[in-house]
């Protein structure tokens, strides 16, 4: 019988091919077994501040990290990231980098960023550099784009001021400057006939 070196060739490279994928296969499954590497806990991770639903305060609350309010708050409230929820209420200012309104606020509002959403409320005026008012919220008041929105309010004041002396309505919005009196009995027409 006449036997052909090719099938040995065949052989040969069809185990050298089998070796490439084993090796392959290994390398690409003990990336996959590898564990991955440990992750620190970062500042965004940080634990949330909360009022919670049941509780009231009166007075000013300043919250260096970020904080989420569900019950009532009357005075000034100060976070970095600041979330007012649902059936949440606040009487008076304000202050935050973020912030997302699902409740009532009655006051003025300075944060960079300010989100109206799931039917939240807001009475009063707003300082920020980005706004977005949901469909379902309400918003009654003024809002103005400022460059940074949590820098003391007398400076807004003050541009809010000017702003209205440079307006081509401020002729009429300083026409009545101090109020006359009127005594009606003494000017009171009699009917000429």
């Amino acid at each position: 019988m006449f036997k052909s070196k090719a099938p040995e060739k065949e052989k040969d490279a069809v185990a050298k091919i089998a070796e490439v994928v084993a090796s392959t296969i290994e390398e690409q499954h003990s990336v996959v077994e590898q564990p991955s590497p440990r992750r620190e806990p970062t500042t965004n991770a940080a634990t949330r501040s909360c009022i919670g639903s049941g509780m009231s305060i009166v007075g000013n609350i300043e919250c260096n990290g970020p904080a989420q309010v569900l019950g009532r708050v009357k005075g000034e409230l100060r976070a970095s990231d600041l979330l007012i929820g649902d059936g949440a209420e606040i009487e008076g200012s304000v202050i935050a980098q973020d912030l997302t309104i699902c409740g009532r606020v009655k006051g003025t509002i300075r944060a960079v960023r300010v989100k109206l959403q799931d039917g939240g409320s807001v009475e009063g005026d707003i300082f920020h550099r980005s706004l977005s008012i949901d469909e379902n919220s309400l918003f009654e008041g003024a809002s103005r784009r400022v460059e940074n929105p949590t820098d003391l309010p007398s400076a807004d004041a003050k541009g809010l001021q000017e702003d209205k002396q440079t307006s081509t309505l401020a002729p009429y919005l300083h026409r009545i400057e101090t109020p006359v009196a009127t005594d009606w009995s003494e000017t009171t027409a009699e009917p000429k006939h």
